[in-house]
């Protein structure tokens, strides 16, 4: 079963066209990377996938479940955590974490310890003495921690340092270990491009791209550098060569590159910050938020 399924949704806010048309598709257990700029949408149709928000027209399925109409049951399998928590002021860490388990109907302590001492967390602070990369942490303890086959992650990373980043992507996998799905919005494109097997990238609250990252980087450019004594014709000129090219022919330019005595050879792949840009610049305006 498809664990998120959205075609065509559309979601209004007076005369904001918010989300027009977008289609969005998560399978089981895979770390699903959901791109856009600010004001693309993307929290947007989350809320609309948690029932926080109902949708103007569209189909939207959230494992099996029309989160419009049952959103109970969607956010008591959902794991969620978004870019800016807020929690209960007055309640310790150790309490927080407590309570969403104990909402969820189901605790697993042990392991909510295990993420408390990967995070470097001091449980016993209140919210409100905490910093906001360690409100962050608390939410996310209390999301990896949770049993759940869905995580949504929201800009999951905001406020944490360089380590803590490190220490979240070894609990996606984990989770994803586990037999978790995940859907992960992020504007780090290295933290995507490490994590996640397919992407959907959007803009003004429309599709522009999805599909796996395997696939989507051939319709990017390589990019070779090298030192040439001599020209190679129709490739480049003598001197420092900085190329781009197309996925099917970096073989044969490696090939000719070589022949003719190149030196100092690098060799890159598209990156996923390339394929973004690429389509985000390609996509058409609208007036989405």
């Amino acid at each position: 079963m498809t664990v998120i399924a959205v075609r065509d949704l559309v979601k209004t806010f007076g005369t904001v066209r918010a989300l027009d048309g977008l289609d969005l598709k998560v399978e089981p257990g895979e770390v699903h990377g959901f791109l856009g700029p600010n004001g693309a949408g993307k929290s947007t149709t989350i809320r609309v996938l948690l029932g926080m928000y109902g949708r103007t027209s569209g189909h939207v399925c959230v494992l099996g479940l029309d989160p419009a109409a049952d959103p109970r049951a969607v956010t008591r399998r959902v794991a969620y955590v978004p870019g800016t928590v807020a929690l209960w002021p007055r309640l310790t860490g150790r309490q927080v974490i407590e309570a969403v388990g104990g909402l969820r109907g189901a605790r697993n302590p042990k392991r909510e310890g295990e993420l408390v001492a990967a995070y470097r967390l001091d449980p016993d602070k209140r919210i409100r003495d905490y910093s906001k990369g360690n409100l962050q942490k608390v939410a996310l303890v209390a999301a990896f921690a949770a049993d759940t086959p869905l995580l949504v992650l929201d800009e999951p990373t905001s406020g944490l340092d360089p380590l803590m980043e490190e220490v979240f992507q070894d609990c996606v996998r984990d989770a994803v270990a586990r037999g978790r799905t995940v859907l992960l919005s992020s504007h780090i494109l290295g933290e995507v491009d490490r994590l996640c097997d397919r992407v959907t990238i959007i803009k003004d609250g429309r599709t522009v791209e999805t599909g796996r990252l395997a696939d989507l980087r051939h319709l990017s450019s390589s990019r070779i550098t090298c030192l040439l004594a001599n020209p190679v014709p129709g490739v480049a000129a003598a001197g420092e060569v900085d190329l781009a090219v197309a996925h099917d022919a970096v073989t044969p330019t490696l090939t000719r590159l070589l022949a003719a005595g190149a030196t100092r050879l690098t060799c890159t792949p598209a990156s996923l910050e390339d394929l973004f840009l690429r389509h985000y610049a390609g996509a058409s305006s609208g007036g989405a938020r």
